[in-house]
């Protein structure tokens, strides 16, 4: 019997997680695979990929081979003071295929960083029924209890077609945060770039995930709709976040993905893309605009404005800044962004 068979450590893992919820700190937890939309425009993320469900059976197995993994590496405990490189040296010894599983690095740095957080993969874990939802998180909260965040990707539409009692399960079983990909709030740019929801959509299932209890994370792309659609998506992105006020709001600067359909358009001259310069005139419209208790991120290389001395404009970290209190400081730095970019 094999080594791979005997300690029966095999697991699946995705590609994509947000950068808040991964790199050494996130176990990841592949509940469905690939996107079960996959329609966006300016997506490339999953469009040679076919969306399945995977059954519970299937992410309880792979929960449970990952904390064998980490009975090997740390004792029953799992305590992650007890990791060593020599720990792990010795599991690759008894386990050479491991070397070529691009999750044990995963799980070591994950384990060895506290093990308390995990992001569930793929792009909307919600789409899977409610009741086999709720058994994975309980399985997954049993079987690592040093875990204090359990997060995922959800879509709007999804969100707002579960019901509230529902949602409240899934919270209470263990799922923390979501990260919705709002893109914008303006419906005429919504359809051009098929995001499959309205303005109204997005709002419904915002308020609704925040009346179950979820910390909420909304993604906006400055930039989306180029020079022509600027300054609705501007204001229309900002009244929807107004009417959800979620959590977090985090910036992640359109940017044509070659093959995708709205590269295409950019292309073609269809729409015309953004000067740096012209993205913060729109950022300054849309902060001017909101009016809400959330905080404002811009944790993403894509928010590449300079400041003065030729450094990153924004702070990139993951709690960004609290509006409405930093939002003068925010309004400052954007008028220092537009003398230099």
């Amino acid at each position: 019997m094999s080594a791979e068979a005997a300690l029966n450590l095999d697991f699946e893992v995705g590609m994509y997680r947000p950068p808040s919820e991964g790199g050494s700190h996130s176990l990841l937890v592949r509940v469905t695979r690939n996107c079960p939309w996959n329609r966006c425009e300016f997506c490339a993320m999953y469009k040679t990929e076919k969306f399945t469900l995977r059954t519970p059976a299937e992410v309880k197995r792979d929960i449970d081979n990952v904390a064998a993994i980490c009975r090997e590496l740390s004792g029953p405990a799992r305590d992650p003071k007890h990791i060593t490189r020599e720990a792990a040296l010795q599991l690759l010894e008894r386990n050479p295929w491991l070397n070529s599983h691009h999750g044990f690095s995963m799980v070591f740095n994950w384990l060895a960083s506290g093990g308390k957080t995990a992001f569930l993969q793929d792009g909307n874990s919600l789409i899977m029924k409610t009741d086999p939802l709720v058994d994975i998180l309980q399985h997954l909260r049993r079987t690592f209890p040093s875990l204090e965040r359990v997060t995922t990707y959800a879509r709007s539409r999804t969100l707002a077609q579960k019901s509230l009692e529902e949602l409240t399960a899934i919270r209470r079983a263990g799922l923390d945060r979501l990260h919705v990909g709002l893109e914008t709030g303006d419906d005429a740019l919504l359809k051009t770039v098929k995001k499959g929801v309205n303005g109204e959509g997005h709002i419904k299932g915002g308020r609704k995930a925040m009346q179950a209890g979820f910390q909420l994370s909304e993604y906006w792309m400055p930039g989306l709709g180029g020079k022509e659609m600027s300054d609705n998506h501007a204001r229309h992105t900002a009244q929807v976040l107004n009417e959800i006020n979620p959590h977090y709001i985090r910036s992640r600067p359109f940017f044509p993905a070659p093959g995708t359909p709205l590269s295409d358009r950019y292309d073609s001259g269809e729409f015309t893309r953004q000067s740096p310069r012209e993205q913060l005139v729109e950022l300054k419209i849309m902060m001017e605009s909101l009016n809400f208790t959330s905080r404002v991120c811009f944790d993403h290389a894509g928010n590449y404005w300079r400041n003065r001395q030729g450094g990153l404009l924004f702070s990139q970290s993951y709690e960004g800044y609290k509006f409405p209190e930093e939002k003068p400081e925010v309004l400052r730095l954007i008028e220092e962004g537009l003398e230099v970019n």
